[in-house]
């Protein structure tokens, strides 16, 4: 994420983006789901995406909202604005909970105590100097829960989080293979991670978005691991056209996709998961080997590598044939436990 750290200075203000700013309107929508996202974890045959995704892609609801309303407030103030939803250099979280809309809970997200912790966040700065609301409090106490239950500890400290290490970024944001030490910690995620999100108990205030145009897709939930595997990029491109999913493309989804099949504990989904070994993206098919090294039996992925491994072309792939092979080495030439006499 180099993107937060370029243009500091229009970052540090309103001013800093646009000198001519005297206010800005900050906007929170509501989007709580009515299912628990932590159930969506139990099946790790079906595809666990996080529940803003499996909505209409909330830039375009909210951008168009703000919109209508700038151009109402124009007319009736004659101020200039400008309208950002996650177009421009806008720290959004720390300005809402300057507005009084939540404060910045441990987990870094902004936490309301009527909506929790689901909360879109839309911003409009302004020529006009309004009276400003007061700022809200820390509300956080004691509480841990959004730091203990980070399955791979991207938390260093309270209220600090390291990109690199969340499943949110990992599986949506970033454009590689994903490292081996999350794979398994990822489990059935395939984009984005409500862990964190979810477990915070100021959600038992927050009632589920009635907003239709924000309406869930019933259709993206517990859809087996095995449908997604099967999508081209036409298929992926229409089931998920609208939603914030289509923007991260075909080929990051199929990895995020081959990793939950690899942690599925279902062998018969490697039929699903090896066509994929001949893949024209790199990224698919370095997935494809690290979930059929987890699924099949020793023999089996040492024959598939023969076949597969000489041909292969590009570097990383080649480092996944290899790694895995020698992980599979290793396990045979472990010591086994000796049973008792």
């Amino acid at each position: 994420m180099d993107w937060m750290a370029r243009e500091p200075e229009k970052r540090a203000s309103p001013a800093g983006l646009w000198p001519e700013a005297q206010s800005v309107i900050m906007l929170g929508v509501n989007h709580a789901p009515e299912f628990n996202p932590l159930a969506l974890l139990e099946n790790r045959e079906a595809g666990a995406l996080s529940a803003y995704a499996v909505r209409r892609d909330y830039h375009d609801v909210i951008k168009g909202r703000l919109k209508a309303f700038a151009v109402d407030f124009v007319a009736k103030t004659g101020a200039e604005v400008k309208v950002f939803v996650d177009t421009a250099p806008v720290l959004e979280k720390p300005l809402a909970a300057e507005a009084g809309l939540g404060w910045q809970g441990k987990h870094t997200v902004l936490v309301s105590r009527a909506f929790g912790n689901w909360l879109f966040l839309g911003a409009i700065y302004t020529t006009l100097p309004l009276e400003p609301d007061a700022p809200e409090s820390d509300h956080c106490g004691t509480c841990n829960r959004c730091l203990t239950i980070c399955p791979t500890d991207a938390f260093p400290a309270p209220y600090q989080l390291d990109a690199r290490r969340c499943i949110a970024y990992l599986t949506i944001e970033h454009k590689g293979p994903i490292a081996r030490e999350f794979r398994e910690k990822i489990g059935n995620r395939i984009f984005g991670c409500d862990d964190c999100i979810a477990v915070c108990p100021w959600n038992k205030f927050a009632k589920g978005a009635q907003d239709v145009k924000l309406a869930t897709r019933d259709d993206l939930l517990h859809r087996p691991l095995a449908e997604y595997a099967r999508l081209d990029d036409a298929a992926f491109r229409a089931l998920f056209s609208g939603t914030p999913i289509k923007r991260t493309g075909r080929d990051r989804f199929l990895r995020n996709v081959l990793i939950g099949i690899g942690n599925s504990g279902n062998p018969a989904l490697a039929a699903t998961a090896e066509p994929h070994l001949a893949d024209a993206n790199p990224l698919v098919r370095g997935a494809a080997v690290w979930a059929l090294s987890r699924l099949l039996p020793a023999a089996d992925f040492t024959a598939l590598a023969h076949r597969h491994q000489p041909p292969e072309t590009d570097d990383s792939v080649r480092e996944e044939w290899q790694l895995a092979l020698s992980e599979l080495v290793l396990a045979e030439n472990a010591p086994q436990d000796r049973k008792p006499a």
